[in-house]
């Protein structure tokens, strides 16, 4: 067997096979000799059926079929062994002859290559690097909010923002008496920190039990049918005839204790024996903080690189023709009169994708099945994370990362993550990075949306 590559132009190449007999014939003949063994014909038991009967019941279909197998390994096998990066698939030429009575065989197939290209990643170019600045209030915030979540709801002597109040909710007429045969719920529960409405929500500032107030269920909820047939313990068919005022009457103020500052708080917030005093705790949430914010400049940095590096490597040449035919293969949807829009929609992911590709190369980066388990484990961390620190136990962590892995659509998507990750590691350390010391509102200005010129 003879393959061959001409490069047609800088995208496009022609692969050429040449088979001979001797290449398939012994591989025909023992696929015969397997279906002799099994095959019958009337007169003859299993593996008694003459072999010239048998070459020609099935002798052109197995030489068909091996043929066919032959050359497109021979593809196959080229393609990898020569590290050729095809862009679609190899498409078969019309000129190809394939008559079975023929002894030597020769099929050509067109195919789109990557062009070739400088990555520009390199100490020339220059990409900014965000270092976000961790000061004292944000450390504040983190821990009142940690606080917060950990603390318990106690009885308290006046409202708070986030107080829940119990009472009598009683339904008024128009001149603010008590509506005769009207709702009453003995048990009412409202949270004045879920109104929609502002003016609700100040009429029950600093009260106290004990206090009436005359409020507008309807008000606090824009006639939300489901919120206000829940508060008002009637049916959502009703309540197009209760959107009046109504008196609450305080029988009780449940307000949030925020966790105190002690081991077991520590614990909860951080995970075991992670801070024994306040100054550890403090020092762990920055900690914590830093790598937060570190992912997130890193996060920037791909942004910045990816911009970089594809103004400094241009608009790629691409196999356009091959590439349309490949997507009209694939789709049903894409055909040849909207082919152009289709891969104009996907030109810009091509061209990052080889970038990306050339840039791995360049490295040596690699995805590992250790690469695959740490993308996986920081899935699970994050999927974790919304039952506490307690919740991430290792052993826990583990076990479902390896589930993970195991799913062939889970696995596809972490060897990308973990090849894009890598790659943006060694961009990283190949090219000059400007570094900038921002605050946290500074960096999130690079996100906001910018004005039109």
């Amino acid at each position: 067997m003879n393959v061959n590559y001409e490069k047609l132009d800088n995208v496009n190449g022609m692969i050429t096979v040449t088979l001979e007999e001797k290449d398939y014939a012994d591989k025909v003949s023992k696929e015969l000799k397997a279906i002799g063994k099994k095959h019958a014909e009337p007169g003859f038991r299993p593996g008694h059926v003459p072999a010239g009967l048998i070459a020609k019941k099935f002798g052109d279909s197995v030489k068909y079929e091996i043929v066919n197998r032959e050359v497109g390994d021979a593809v196959f096998n080229y393609i990898k062994e020569n590290k050729l990066q095809v862009l679609g698939q190899p498409v078969p030429q019309v000129d190809n002859e394939f008559k079975l009575e023929n002894k030597d065989f020769t099929f050509r197939f067109k195919v789109g290559v990557a062009p070739e290209f400088d990555n520009h990643v390199n100490k020339d170019l220059h990409v900014p690097y965000y270092n976000i600045n961790i000061t004292d209030d944000m450390v504040n915030e983190q821990i009142d909010g940690l606080r917060k979540r950990f603390g318990r709801q106690v009885p308290g002597e006046e409202t708070e923002p986030n107080a829940v109040i119990k009472g009598v909710i009683t339904e008024l007429n128009p001149d603010g008496s008590v509506k005769e045969g009207g709702i009453v719920v003995e048990n009412g529960i409202i949270a004045p920190m879920h109104f929609k409405n502002d003016d609700q929500k100040k009429l029950f500032e600093a009260k106290h039990p004990g206090d009436v107030v005359v409020f507008n269920p309807a008000a606090t909820c824009d006639s939300n049918e489901v919120e206000l047939s829940s508060m008002l313990n009637i049916d959502k068919s009703d309540v197009e005839n209760h959107k009046g005022d109504f008196n609450f009457e305080i029988k009780e103020i449940i307000v949030l204790k925020p966790a105190e500052m002690d081991q077991e708080f520590f614990d909860n917030a951080v995970g075991k024996d992670k801070a024994h005093n306040e100054e550890e705790f403090r020092n762990t949430i920055k900690e914590l903080l830093a790598l937060n914010l570190e992912n997130d400049s890193n996060y920037r940095f791909s942004i910045d690189a990816k911009d970089a590096i594809e103004k400094a490597v241009g608009e790629l040449e691409l196999p356009v023709e091959m590439l349309k035919d490949f997507l009209i293969r694939q789709n049903n949807e894409i055909t040849a009169e909207n082919a152009d829009e289709e891969l104009a929609k996907m030109r810009g992911q091509i061209n990052w994708d080889l970038i990306r590709d050339s840039i791995a190369d360049k490295f040596n980066v690699t995805v590992t099945e250790e690469d695959l388990l740490d993308e996986a484990r920081g899935v699970v961390v994050r999927q974790l994370m919304q039952y506490g620190p307690n919740a991430l136990a290792e052993q826990m962590v583990e076990k479902y990362a390896q589930e993970v892995v195991k799913d062939p659509k889970s696995r596809e998507m972490l060897s990308q993550n973990a090849l894009n990750r890598k790659t943006f590691e060694v961009i990283k350390e190949n090219v000059t990075l400007d570094n900038k010391e921002v605050s946290v509102e500074e960096f999130r200005e690079l996100f906001a949306p910018k004005a039109e010129a």
